[in-house]
């Protein structure tokens, strides 16, 4: 009970100190390489921010994978460990022959089980003969193969009774890179932002330069969000019927008969976590089969390529602040105009996902609409760091050294006080005007300043301003001091962990200075 009790005062408590959670853990899109896996089927426990452990079912590695990815984080000790919800994202490269052995360890109540690829050619050696696809009885298995045919982000999970073994957590991501790297993605603007990502010795921790085989699908960052929910009810049900069926007087002809109806889901997760447990880093040993987060992290002028795949039953309409998302495609297929020579994916005011679907989608993040310098110049003060030209490019971007602090800004608003015209008030003159909450969130959310930096506010305003330091509500002064979006399901019943707010689908885009590196290490 103490546990639990200190778990929800966790939960509440990110409401005022979100940034303590991200300064620990960022997010990238871990998984393992191919082409050629091995999987097992098999029961544990998922761990709640309510206490609970929920009895669960999921794929693991039966043997350790052949590699893991991105390159530049360090795998956990212990390896793939043996079930996980997510299952292991599968990452592979266009024209992989991709082979997936599955071993059914589940209970042996629980029948057979498989998996379905959505949108590859699958052929199977072994196993018997399911409704849909060939199925691994109890103790046996069955390979499924398929040429990885074209780029992109796909889900794949259990084809056999899906209205139980997918609610129980059998379901996982299919990452297919592309062969080809379009020669933009290292040059122009991509190769500034990796100029400037090498100068504070920031790693690199895309799987790729480009989601698809074409020079509009270059990217900076990349991170993949899973979204599902949990029905507790279902999951006693099958724990209890387990149970019941081991040491029944015939185990071996003993069935579940769980029903999957009515389904009310009082758990809602990204990447098999809730927040603020999702914030946490990834491989932590307090989430032994929920290995990976979701916490994602950039700098202002970053292409960020988000993987979304929807898991369970439900749609989830998940609303990214601070910009619209722009489809790249979905389910693999890349959108453009009938000329082939522009995006045509829509920009998604919410990345609304129906079950199995899964789209790519970018990202991105300037200041540009601030009508504020949030690097905190100001030609009054004696820091250096306060007189830094700004340079505009074509874009209007100061885009010309890699290695300043405002790489990136938006030189129209280059040394303007706060606000000078604040959104739906009148100026009275200063010296502050906090920002409009329509633009960006106030207060905790974002360290307690509207300026970019640790040491922004000191350069903006001096020792006397009345605007407070960046830090002194959630992080160090010295630490990170970004700006916070809210990441969140735009249904109000998903953001809350077990019906209390907040928790579920719910997790920060923190946005960075340059001097604040972004290690998505663990």
């Amino acid at each position: 009970m103490k546990n639990a009790l200190l778990k929800m005062r966790l939960v509440l408590g990110a409401v005022v100190g979100m940034a303590i959670f991200a300064t620990v853990a960022h997010a990238a899109a871990p998984g393992i390489t191919g082409p050629s896996f091995s999987l097992i089927a098999q029961p544990a426990y998922l761990t709640q921010p309510d206490g609970q452990s929920v009895y669960s079912w999921g794929y693991g590695c039966s043997t350790q994978p052949t590699g893991w990815a991105p390159s530049a984080m360090t795998p956990p000790s212990t390896g793939c460990p043996g079930m996980q919800v997510p299952g292991p994202t599968i990452i592979v490269t266009e024209g992989d022959s991709v082979s997936v052995t599955l071993t059914n360890n589940l209970p042996a109540s629980a029948g057979n089980t498989s998996i379905l690829f959505p949108g590859f050619q699958v052929t199977t050696t072994g196993g018997t003969a399911g409704l849909i696809t060939q199925e691994a009885a109890h103790g046996s298995t069955v390979t499924y193969s398929f040429l990885a045919s074209s780029p992109g982000t796909r889900s794949y999970y259990s084809g056999t009774q899906s209205d139980l073994q997918v609610e129980m957590g059998m379901y996982g991501a299919v990452i297919v890179l592309p062969k080809s790297v379009p020669a933009s993605c290292t040059a122009g603007v991509f190769a500034s932002n990796l100029a400037a990502e090498s100068f504070r010795k920031e790693k690199d921790f895309r799987l790729a330069d480009a989601a698809y085989d074409s020079a509009k699908t270059c990217y900076d960052r990349e991170y993949l969000f899973q979204f599902s929910e949990i029905d507790p009810n279902i999951h006693i049900q099958a724990e209890s019927q387990v149970s019941a069926c081991a040491v029944s007087a015939t185990p071996a002809t003993c069935v579940l008969q769980v029903p999957t109806e009515p389904y009310h889901p009082a758990y809602f997760m990204i990447n098999g976590r809730s927040m603020p447990d999702d914030m946490e880093p990834n491989y932590g040993v307090d989430f032994p089969h929920q290995p990976y987060n979701g916490n994602p992290h950039m700098h202002p002028g970053e292409m960020v390529l988000l993987r979304i795949v929807g898991q369970g039953r439900w749609q989830h309409p998940f609303h990214e602040h601070a910009n619209h998302v722009r489809i790249l495609g979905r389910d693999g297929n890349l959108i453009l105009s009938p000329d082939g020579t522009s995006l045509a994916g829509p920009a998604l005011f919410t990345t609304t996902t129906t079950p199995g679907l899964a789209m790519d989608g970018i990202f991105y993040y300037t200041g540009k609409g601030l009508n504020w310098d949030m690097y905190g110049h100001n030609p009054a003060s004696t820091d250096p760091l306060a007189k830094l030209p700004c340079v505009p490019d074509a874009n209007g971007y100061n885009t010309g050294d890699p290695t300043a602090i405002n790489y990136f800004e938006w030189c129209q608003d280059h040394n303007k006080p706060v606000q000078a015209a604040p959104f739906g008030d009148v100026a009275a003159g200063g010296p502050v005007t906090l920002p409009d909450p329509n633009i960006l969130t106030n207060g905790a959310w974002y360290g307690g300043s509207m300026y970019l930096g640790p040491n922004a506010t000191g350069r903006a305003v001096g020792t006397t301003g009345s605007t407070p330091p960046s830090g002194t509500i959630a992080n160090s002064p010295s630490g990170e001091a970004g700006f916070a979006f809210m990441w969140h399901s735009h249904n109000e019943r998903e953001i809350t962990t077990n019906n209390a707010f907040p928790g579920g689908m719910m997790m920060m885009m923190l946005i960075d200075s340059r001097e604040f590196v972004i290690d998505e290490t663990n």
